[in-house]
């Protein structure tokens, strides 16, 4: 196993300490680790979605929480008898907990659970201060007073009659 030495990376930067700790969670082999698996998809500009594969799992068995940057997806075990002898069990009904990392702004806005995965909607919601707005560039006239030049407006959408 190849090991990174990060300590370069961190004489320069201050509160990254937590990537060290993903880095060396995402390069150890661990199979607890990689369970249940997970697809993140990109739906949009600024929606994305988290599948997991749950089989074996119903709503009562799964908590979602999210809290600040992190989204924390757990699942009971269920205690039930095996009917049967089993010969081999592949299926895992082991309890979980998957934490994701999520960045500012990203909200949580449904779950749903069909046909053994749990589909977890997330949306980017960046606040109307935080957004890039266009500032205006001053001009000096000859007089000495300055005038603002204003961005020039927006086409106003008009509706056509059919």
């Amino acid at each position: 196993m190849r090991s990174y030495d990060l300590s370069p990376l961190f004489r320069s930067t201050v509160g990254f300490d937590r990537l060290s700790r993903l880095l060396e969670t995402a390069t150890t082999g661990d199979e607890a680790a990689s369970y249940p698996p997970y697809n993140i998809e990109k739906l949009s500009e600024d929606s994305y979605r988290i599948t997991m594969a749950v089989a074996g799992f119903g709503i009562d068995d799964l908590d979602i929480v999210a809290h600040q940057n992190s989204l924390t997806v757990t699942g009971k075990a269920k205690k039930d008898e095996p009917t049967g002898q089993f010969l081999y069990r592949g299926i895992a009904g082991r309890a979980f907990e998957r934490r994701f990392q999520i960045a500012d702004f990203i909200k949580v806005t449904g779950a749903s659970l069909q046909n053994g995965l749990l589909h977890i909607e997330l949306a980017r919601e960046v606040p109307e201060a935080m957004k890039p707005r266009s500032i205006p560039i001053a001009t000096a006239a000859g007089n000495g007073s300055v005038q603002v030049e204003a961005p020039a407006p927006a086409p106003a959408l008009t509706r056509q009659a059919a």
